[in-house]
């Protein structure tokens, strides 16, 4: 053998190893994606600057070393939904809006938790709102239509996936005139190995001895945190027993959905959209707890799908001024608030605007006095609209637009925009992710790391 072809042969040997030891080094042994629904750079700082109001610091989802400001078209339209979002962060190809996993053609595609799946990783899914909505689907669904609920059930099971959390089905578990009905989805589950548990007590039987497990809240989405509900679990509490389960020598990938801040922007609600994204945050501090305790080996992202309602920090009539403070003094949600007022008049039909004065006084802290120099007072622009709205069966409709102004808080659409997603990252191979990204660049630059 000659001397010229040991020097090849070395070289290529070095070249070899060089390559593999980059390949290897590559490899991210704990995944987190977490997705905050309808939540973009507005509902971050927003929310950001009412946690320091309420003396909780700074979120910790806007304070990673690694930002990026994330493009979220669909194959179809500047303006995306949540199903091709999902879809191109989940796999990494652009679709039209409404479908799952599967390109414009319908062909199927292959998402990054199930290329997780495929390499040995287990794999959890979790939402606050339905499994098997858009979010969440796009990571183990493929269908032409995110309303195919039982079917994407189906799918979920399909998946073989190791925990999925949160919400559940949300009334389509047992769908019998889909065409593709093949009994319960719950009782499949189970018959598929799953260990599926119901609310608090279901959820504190859970141990990190469980192979599969399906934990639910509720039946559809879990309450808004603004309820505070502490019978059910947290978006927090199921990212905590999701590692608990997930956590073995291969790794994991998890991705987590804050779904209900999309809820609330679509109805313009601003405290029930802050205290979402405030509780969102809980889950993302969650992660990075066990980050701490595995600094070379973890990868955490935060992102949005699409923002919703088009929120601002500011308009016209706030003459420059924000002031979220305001809203600490709402108590309940508007939809609560709306279901007491209608439970009120169904046991006096009599009751007027006047009657539910004090209601709207301790739930919301909306004043109706004469004293101008009150900053919670009720305007006479306000107050007739508040009128008007309980004239009309729409109070909670009202409220929410004085509930806004009061705060200083824009809206400019009760649906989505294409406005630009903040993403930010930490960990190992988090700098990937920083610059002008678009979304399916999420899914592709993780792909590799699995």
């Amino acid at each position: 053998m000659n001397k010229h072809f040991l020097n090849v042969f070395a070289v290529f040997i070095c070249v070899f190893l060089a390559l593999s030891l980059s390949a290897a080094d590559k490899q991210v042994k704990y995944v987190f994606l977490f997705i905050g629904d309808g939540m973009s750079t507005p509902q971050r700082m927003i929310a950001e600057e009412f946690s320091l109001k309420l003396g909780k610091g700074k979120l910790a989802i806007n304070n990673m070393p690694y930002h990026g400001t994330t493009r979220t078209a669909s194959a179809n339209s500047l303006v995306t939904d949540s199903a091709a979002a999902a879809t191109a962060i989940a796999c990494g190809v652009k679709t039209t809006n409404g479908k799952l996993g599967v390109d414009p053609q319908n062909k199927r595609l292959e998402s990054v938790a199930e290329v997780a799946k495929k390499k040995g990783k287990k794999v959890g899914i979790i939402t606050s709102v339905t499994i098997n909505h858009a979010t969440p689907g796009g990571f183990y669904a493929h269908q032409p239509s995110r309303s195919n609920a039982y079917k994407i059930g189906l799918d979920l099971l399909a998946s073989g996936f190791d925990y999925f959390g949160g919400g559940g089905m949300g009334g389509a578990a047992d769908k019998k005139k889909d065409s593709a009905y093949k009994g319960n989805i719950y009782e499949l589950a189970k018959k598929a190995g799953y260990k599926v548990v119901f609310g608090r007590k279901g959820f504190d039987s859970v141990t990190a001895n469980d192979k599969k497990v399906w934990s639910i809240g509720t039946e559809g989405a879990l309450p808004y945190n603004i309820a505070g509900n502490k019978e059910l679990p947290t978006l927090a509490d199921f990212t905590r027993q999701g590692i608990q389960v997930l956590d073995n020598p291969n790794g994991f990938f998890m991705m987590v959905e804050g779904g209900a801040i999309d809820w609330a922007g679509h109805a313009n609600m601003a405290a029930e959209n802050l205290h979402e994204v405030l509780g969102f945050n809980e889950a993302v501090k969650v992660a990075m707890d066990f980050a701490k305790k595995h600094p070379d080996d973890t990868l955490i992202i935060v992102t949005g799908d699409h923002e919703t309602g088009g929120m601002t920090m500011g308009f016209a009539g706030s003459g420059y001024n924000l002031w979220v403070e305001r809203l600490m003094h709402q108590k309940m949600t508007l939809n609560d608030f709306h279901v007491m007022v209608k439970e009120k008049q169904k046991k006096n039909k009599a009751l007027t605007f006047d009657d539910i004065k004090a209601d709207i006084t301790k739930n919301f802290g909306l004043k109706f006095t004469d004293d101008k120099k009150d900053i919670m007072r009720v305007n006479s622009k306000q107050l007739k609209s508040l009128e008007k709205g309980f004239k009309d069966g729409k109070l909670a409709f009202a409220l929410r637009i004085v509930i806004s102004d009061k705060a200083g808080i824009g809206w400019t659409s009760g649906a989505h925009t294409a406005l630009p997603v903040l993403t930010t990252s930490q960990g190992k191979n988090a700098e990937v992710f920083s610059g002008l990204l678009d979304n399916t660049d999420i899914s592709n630059r993780l792909k590799p790391m699995m």
